[in-house]
């Protein structure tokens, strides 16, 4: 190759963002040692736009997809690029950062740590943690490069990711803490929380130089000891919810629990509280005859207690052969 052909070449050098990685936001041209000073062509690809910066200042973006003639000079950046391309003989004097104007989807948030509040319904303290995605776009290149990326050959969507979490987790939290949902009124609502979550980080995104375009909430969790606490409730709920159905109140309710656990755990001691269970349970159907107490109800109500384990077989029958007797 004669000497001209290859200052030819070099004058032919064209730069381009031919492979940008996975998450790559930000990426500072150095291919192959190419000189910036001889490129003449710059081809920015759908999708990506240029920083230019000489001397550490920011002269100008490239934010439309095009090929543009650096020889030439057609418009005043590229005048001003050429200008300073053949002025200067090292190109640590001029640098190119190519970046990503293409939405970034699906990068993942979660709360750090779990937010607490005051139950409304229930009245005890609970501790929620949410996790979920967002999506986003860079609209103000220049300002987030100047501000955050700083002159870092490559930025990524990691780096992103972990500065709007330090950042929208304060907002999310003080959110949640004000609207303070009911621990089984979150996932009726999940969608609307999501929707009041976009609107209150918005402007995180937007004081970043990206506007946010989606932000979805995958799932929530609350801690053990909020879990323990419903979970006791709930217990207690089913056992309301059992007397009413068998006809009895509450506290006889927890009077036939007691006798049947004594009648498993004393073994003969407890044939005794077994029979004290049936006295009981005569007591309680031998009332007067009126439409809520007829043998039809009183029969359903002796096999919702069966059901329930508050009588064994043998109560049960007896007693069964007693009212279908009396009737």
């Amino acid at each position: 190759m004669s000497i001209m052909q290859s200052l030819q070449n070099q004058f032919r050098s064209v730069i381009q963002w031919d492979d940008p990685r996975e998450w790559e936001m930000f990426r500072k041209f150095t291919d192959k040692g190419d000189e910036l000073k001889n490129a003449s062509k710059l081809i920015i690809q759908p999708g990506q736009g240029c920083i230019f910066t000489h001397e550490g200042k920011i002269e100008g973006v490239f934010d439309e997809a095009g090929l543009y003639d650096l020889q030439t000079g057609n418009a005043p950046f590229i005048t001003t690029l050429k200008k300073v391309l053949n002025a200067f003989e090292s190109e640590h004097k001029t640098a190119l950062w190519f970046f990503r104007k293409a939405d970034t989807v699906n990068i993942r948030w979660g709360t750090r740590i779990p937010i607490t509040y005051n139950d409304p319904v229930y009245g005890f303290p609970v501790s929620l943690r949410g996790f979920g995605n967002y999506s986003i776009r860079i609209t103000e290149p220049a300002a987030f490069f100047a501000r955050i990326v700083s002159g870092q050959e490559n930025y990524y969507a990691h780096d992103l990711q972990e500065l709007f979490l330090s950042r929208i987790s304060q907002p999310i939290a003080a959110y949640l803490a004000n609207a303070r949902f009911s621990y089984a009124e979150i996932d009726a609502h999940i969608e609307q929380i999501a929707k009041d979550a976009r609107e209150k980080t918005t402007g995180v995104f937007e004081e970043l130089g990206f506007a946010l375009l989606d932000f979805r909430i995958e799932g929530n969790s609350f801690d053990e000891a909020t879990n323990q606490r419903i979970a006791g409730i709930s217990d207690v709920q089913a056992d309301a919810k059992a007397a009413q159905l068998a006809g009895v109140n509450f506290s006889e309710l927890q009077q036939l629990k007691a006798m049947r656990d004594a009648a498993k755990n004393e073994g003969t001691a407890g044939a005794g509280m077994g029979m004290l269970t049936g006295i009981n349970l005569g007591n309680t159907m031998q009332q007067p005859n009126t439409p809520e107490t007829d043998i039809k109800a009183k029969l359903g109500k002796l096999k919702e207690l069966f059901d329930e384990g508050l009588i064994d077989e043998a109560e049960y029958k007896e007693k069964k052969k007693d009212l279908l007797g009396n009737w």
